[in-house]
């Protein structure tokens, strides 16, 4: 069969990366993809919201499955799109529809879906600018730290935690009278702060079933020791100390098989991702947030890990019979750590030329995120620009072989973090 794969990120060299391995898939594209994803699949100039050049190119292409990778597509409705266009309508998006990907595109919707299925989560309101003086007032009431949400997509940065009262008021009205996230910041959900080790556990849907991926822990903060402004994320980890099978099947019990039996309460057939983001909460796990597509640092430590074909699991979906599906997970721990470009998350400088004497291994792996070709040299297009992941029988170990790759990685004012994963050693 024929994949397309839908982004320019490191989640979607990875996914590449895996689909590349798999015996059923024959001809294998990324749009628009980037200097890595070149390595192994075919790259195609197309935007992943040009949903009329995503399905002429699918069906000029005989196109079997299109994987989007992030959330942009998703959102907008391009499962709806291929529905909805008669020659489209054979091609599977592995994807959830528009109004299932509000999961992620609203923070209030999510968690007014959490609530309705009894679902554990942090207690919240949602305000817009007609309500910013009551907004002011709930969060005087409130301890600090102070939790905003943007309700929107705001590419992984709508979140922001104040320590102080002073700087919660000035978010707040950066967020509701400013716009600082445009249209996403036009609802803000203000959450109670929940104290714990975060972490993500990803599921994968056909519709009818699921099954459960690996967990991780991402570390999104630019600064040593968690501070500083969001990322997209810095690093992860996978698996996490504390995931013994009694909590997983708490997890599973408590928050994945609602989640699901939610949507089907209202007439949804989730296809695609769903990735939970929670909290260890003094040993009650509790929902953050949910995306809809895998999470990025996270699938850089996740598919690693994952034995079984990707490409089956695919034609298993499209086929709605992923409760066959073979979950091979490889044991060891796999870190990865991220270089990014100088000044990022804010402004910084594109075009930098990139020098990587790392090779792929077994034990190690490259992965590009914010990278392109230009004149035969491979050169920064984005914040986030190499991840590298490795493998080893613990965290430390594991995290050395990263460290290590991270070094063959060169170019001007890269900066990575050097304690990924050091918080979970002594776990």
């Amino acid at each position: 069969m024929n994949v397309l794969i839908l982004g320019s990120g490191g989640r979607e060299h990875v996914l590449a990366w895996k689909a590349s391995q798999s015996a059923k898939i024959d001809k294998l594209y990324v749009a628009p993809g980037n200097a890595g994803t070149l390595e192994v699949a075919d790259n195609v100039s197309i935007n992943v919201k040009d949903f009329k050049e995503i399905g002429k190119f699918c069906v000029d292409n005989k196109i079997d499955i299109v994987v989007p990778g992030s959330e942009d597509p998703l959102v907008e409705g391009i499962v709806d799109f291929f529905r909805d266009e008669p020659q489209l309508q054979s091609i599977y998006v592995f994807g959830p529809d528009k109004q299932a990907a509000q999961l992620e595109g609203s923070k209030e919707y999510a968690k007014e879906f959490m609530l309705e299925n009894d679902i554990p989560t942090a207690g919240y309101r949602s305000f817009t600018s007609e309500s910013f003086d009551e907004a002011k007032q709930y969060i005087a009431q409130k301890p600090a730290p102070y939790v905003l949400k943007a309700d929107g997509l705001a590419a992984g940065k709508g979140v922001v935690i104040c320590d102080t009262l002073d700087a919660a008021n000035q978010v707040l009205e950066e967020m509701l009278l400013d716009e600082k996230f445009g249209s996403a910041s036009s609802t803000v959900v203000i959450e109670d702060f929940l104290q714990g080790i975060e972490f993500s556990i990803f599921a994968m849907s056909d519709g009818e079933n699921y099954i459960i991926l690996p967990e991780a822990k991402d570390y999104k903060r630019i600064g040593e020791g968690d501070t500083g402004l969001n990322t997209g994320g810095m690093g992860a980890v996978s698996p996490v100390p504390f995931m013994t099978e009694d909590y997983l099947k708490k997890v599973e019990q408590e928050i994945i098989a609602p989640t699901f039996d939610g949507l089907r309460k209202r007439n949804m057939q989730f296809v695609g991702f769903v990735f939970f983001g929670l909290i260890n909460d003094n040993g009650q796990p509790k929902v953050i947030e949910y995306n809809v597509r895998m999470g990025d640092p996270e699938t850089e430590v996740v598919f690693p890990r994952i034995a079984s074909d990707f490409g089956e699991w695919l034609e298993l979906a499209k086929n709605k019979r992923l409760k066959d599906a073979n979950v091979d997970i490889r044991p060891d721990t796999c870190t990865t750590v991220f270089t990014v470009s100088g000044g990022y998350p804010e402004a910084y400088e594109k075009g930098k030329q990139i020098q990587i004497d790392t090779t792929n291994s077994d034990e190690q792996l490259v992965f590009h995120a914010g990278t392109k070709m230009s004149e035969g040299d491979i050169v920064t297009s984005g914040g986030r620009v190499i991840a590298v992941s490795a493998f080893g029988k613990n965290i430390p170990s594991a995290l050395e072989k990263s460290y290590q790759g991270v070094k063959g990685v060169q170019f001007d004012a890269m900066y990575y973090r050097t304690d990924i994963g050091k918080d979970l050693i002594n776990l």
